[in-house]
């Protein structure tokens, strides 16, 4: 069975629709199980067949309401082309976009030392893939507002507290992060007119398997007062606030950046 089956072929669906992308690990999943408890109706994608996904789909659809899964990468044209295909044939519409997928790098280096193919590798999966791919869903966003004049149509990038604060040992995350925040700010300024809202939320430390190679070190860090509210956040902190944002719940804000991060890009002395 193909990856684009796995939720039992065409159907169409009368409630709201959201893809997130790397929608069944880390922040993705809880974003994903924060909008499947809440109705919505599920096409997540991930670089894994659907296989390796079992585990995290079957806590989705145990929520209820139907979920589809793509394995597509987001950095490879042609799978945005054919992920967005296999939404339409699945739901037939899409309400939300969530633009969650990135990746670390391979490999923590000096910012005198990081390599160019690392920063390629990093920019096109973090970066240019949710650009154009909110390119090609935007027009569908529009057109459902249009249909549907009462559905908050959204789109949320998942950017980092690294689009502004310093990591000189991963400098490639943080520009991509760096360029997706305006990326947001762009996106949220041309569909304005339209009435979809876009909006930007900024994880902090969260808990998840792309931090776990670091748990020791942001243990200490914590301990030591790194984060205001203490402890590490965990990937339902930010599925509730991307739910909240779906639901319309911040109207007349759209372009808001919104911190999960326990106070960590708050100033101090």
């Amino acid at each position: 069975m193909s990856p684009d089956a796995q939720s039992g072929g065409r159907a169409r669906t009368s409630g709201r629709i959201a893809l997130v992308t790397g929608g069944t690990r880390g922040i993705g999943l809880g974003i994903a199980l924060a909008l499947a408890a809440e109705g919505w109706s599920l096409a997540l994608c991930g670089r894994r067949d659907a296989t390796a996904a079992a585990e995290a789909l079957g806590r989705v659809r145990a929520l209820g309401g139907a979920v589809e899964y793509i394995a597509a990468d987001v950095a490879v044209t042609g799978d945005r082309t054919r992920l967005i295909e296999a939404v339409l044939r699945r739901f037939g519409a899409i309400d939300a976009l969530v633009n969650n997928a990135g990746r670390a790098p391979r490999v923590r280096a000096d910012l005198l030392e990081a390599t160019e193919s690392s920063f390629e590798e990093i920019v096109r999966t973090n970066l240019q893939g949710p650009y154009f791919l909110t390119q090609r869903v935007a027009p569908l966003l529009v057109a459902r507002r249009h249909a549907s004049p009462d559905s908050p149509a959204s789109v949320v990038f998942v950017t980092s507290v690294s689009a502004t604060m310093v990591s000189p040992n991963r400098g490639e995350y943080c520009v991509s992060k760096a360029g997706l925040a305006m990326a947001a700010q762009l996106y949220a300024a041309r569909l304005a007119p339209e009435g979809v809202r876009v909006y930007d939320v900024r994880p902090g430390i969260i808990a998840t398997d792309m931090t776990a190679s670091v748990r020791a070190v942001y243990d200490q860090r914590i301990a030591a007062g790194l984060v205001p509210e203490g402890g590490w956040g965990q990937p339902e902190d930010v599925g509730r606030v991307v739910a909240s944002l779906l639901r319309g719940d911040l109207p007349y804000a759209t372009g808001s950046v919104i911190q999960v991060d326990g106070g960590l890009s708050i100033p101090r002395l």
